[in-house]
């Protein structure tokens, strides 16, 4: 609002046109823009307003809570250092096994496909010894139907003699596939054994990675709480410290044109206190206008 327009509004007035809410609307965002050119004025001549005897507090004020800001700045890098070092060494655990954890594995492995081997053989056994009680069911059937016939019909001794002969070595062979089917049985259940024992050695190995990346987890847990906790303290901080920067740049940019030390602080900036200079008239012009 420049003073021609004031004019031309209090002109327009006096034939009823009224605009009361326009007035305001437009008062309340020059207020909105001078609070924050008195902020950004504030914040880069603080530290020049020392001189300012009506300063003084809110100067000395800054001064600590700078200092307090880059403390909390220095702990939050300090917390993330520490964080990014517990990442890394939380993924290293979890996801990288250990060399007697790989080797244990390895061994596993080898069981496993000797196990497999023996399963094979173990079937194939089983299938043999099927197939030599099938065979010596039908010679002992055979054995007795012709045992049981006429005497006419009656095989020879040397018929019988060589069933017999074929029966016993039937036995035999069975015998020893039953024989080798236990052993295989005794292979398989050692095996099995052999492999419960890796697997809890190896569980063993895994509780240790976990509990070092336990405590991982509470370093990951404590420093983030502290980044979370540093960072609230800081936001106190900056909301302070804007304050501050209104309060001074205010008190500059309403004093430079009488004040030496506030001119010689807002020196470089008289630019921005011109229009900062521009926007309280204006705003005094329109609430003039909303006037009743």
């Amino acid at each position: 609002m420049t003073s021609t327009r004031y004019l031309l509004s209090r002109i327009a007035r006096a034939f009823g046109i009224y605009r009361r809410n326009q007035r305001m609307s437009e008062a309340a965002a020059e207020t909105h823009l001078l609070r924050e050119a008195e902020v950004q004025l504030g914040a880069v001549i603080w530290e020049r307003v020392e001189p300012v005897e009506s300063l003084a507090a809110d100067y000395w004020n800054l001064r600590k809570l700078t200092t307090e800001h880059k403390a909390l700045a220095a702990r939050i890098a300090e917390c993330q250092e520490r964080l990014g070092k517990a990442h890394e060494e939380r993924a290293e655990l979890l996801n990288v096994s250990s060399e007697p954890e790989l080797k244990l594995n390895e061994e596993k492995n080898e069981i496993v496909t000797q196990l497999n081997k023996l399963a094979v053989r173990r079937a194939e056994v089983v299938a043999a010894a099927k197939e030599i009680r099938r065979t010596y069911d039908g010679l002992k059937v055979k054995s007795e139907v012709l045992a049981s016939q006429g005497d006419e019909l009656k095989p020879g001794p040397s018929d019988l003699e060589q069933i017999q002969s074929s029966l016993t070595q039937l036995k035999t062979k069975f015998a020893a596939l039953k024989s080798e089917r236990s052993e295989i049985a005794t292979q398989i259940e050692a095996g099995d054994n052999q492999i419960s024992e890796i697997s809890e050695r190896i569980k063993e190995l895994k509780k240790d990675q976990y509990s070092l990346a336990s405590k991982a987890f509470q370093i990951i847990g404590d420093a983030n709480k502290d980044i979370s906790t540093h960072r609230a303290e800081i936001g106190v901080i900056e909301t302070r410290m804007i304050q501050l920067h209104g309060v001074i740049g205010r008190h500059v940019s309403r004093n430079a044109s009488t004040d030496p030390a506030c001119a010689e602080a807002a020196k470089g900036h008289q630019g921005l206190v011109e229009v900062m200079r521009a926007l309280r008239k204006s705003i005094t012009l329109n609430h003039k206008l909303a006037e009743n």
